[in-house]
């Protein structure tokens, strides 16, 4: 397979997981990056929107030659190292109101967002207005899958659901695909789910309630399991969240 033009390649970008202990506790972010990549098209956007991008900077990470503008309710984030590299700057706002004139940016990305927004189609909605003709709308969310823990099981070791829906700050448990096209209102250009029945062991222990050593040596007991999830997955095999890629009609 050839190298990509324009975003970065598939392995220099999952070197870059952000995400504390990337190849225990956080390899379930690995999965969500992949998912990403395998989504994202590999098109010369110039300019980008990251709305609720937080300290993650995947956007940037993703498509290291545009510029990005990463937007989020959250002020302190403006010191994140992230948000201060060159080609990205921080914006404080709101994902329901953006205040960037109609077609600003050749995509938005909105990883790990829409699950937090009560009005969600105002979101969507505001996406859209931004996005030039034509421009690309990338997004990860739960799916109709999820449930924490997700094996019963761990339920005695973990918190239950609801009390990690209020730490997330998820307003509701995720979308089928159907839901999402019905959401968008185009159709779906791409899609890839993550967090398998066999990796998602490793992400509910990296939650649950044990010290941070003991779920990292939990973690690296369980890696063969893990490896072995993440090696034979198939982006529309089963999984508990989804990466999508939605693009805006052209004009005429």
């Amino acid at each position: 397979m050839p190298a990509p033009a324009h975003k970065e390649s598939r392995r220099a970008f999952l070197q870059r997981n952000p995400f504390v202990c990337p190849r225990t506790l956080g390899f379930f972010y690995r999965e969500k990056m992949r998912a990403i990549h395998q989504i994202a098209p590999d098109l010369p956007f110039a300019d980008i929107l990251e709305v609720g991008g937080g300290q993650s900077g995947l956007t940037r990470l993703l498509y290291p030659r545009a510029q990005v503008v990463n937007l989020d309710l959250d002020p302190s984030f403006a010191d994140a190292p992230c948000n201060r590299a060159e080609g990205v700057r921080f914006v404080c706002g709101d994902a329901t109101a953006l205040e960037f004139p109609d077609g600003s940016f050749d995509a938005v990305t909105m990883f790990d967002l829409l699950e937090h927004v009560p009005e969600h189609e105002r979101a969507i909605s505001e996406a859209f207005r931004v996005l030039r003709p034509g421009g690309w709308l990338l997004v990860t969310t739960p799916n109709e899958n999820w449930r924490f823990p997700y094996y019963r099981a761990l339920r005695r070791f973990c918190p239950d659901e609801s009390e990690m829906m209020a730490e997330w700050g998820h307003v509701r448990r995720g979308y089928s695909l159907a839901e999402m096209r019905e959401l968008m209102g185009v159709p779906c250009q791409s899609h890839a789910t993550f967090i398998t029945p066999l990796t998602v062991l490793c992400h509910d222990v990296s939650f649950c309630r044990a010290r941070h050593d003991v779920r990292r040596a939990i973690c690296v007991a369980l890696a063969p399991l893990t490896l072995l999830g993440y090696a034979v997955h198939h982006p529309s095999g089963r999984g508990t969240e989804r990466a999508s890629g939605w693009q805006k009609p052209a004009l005429g």
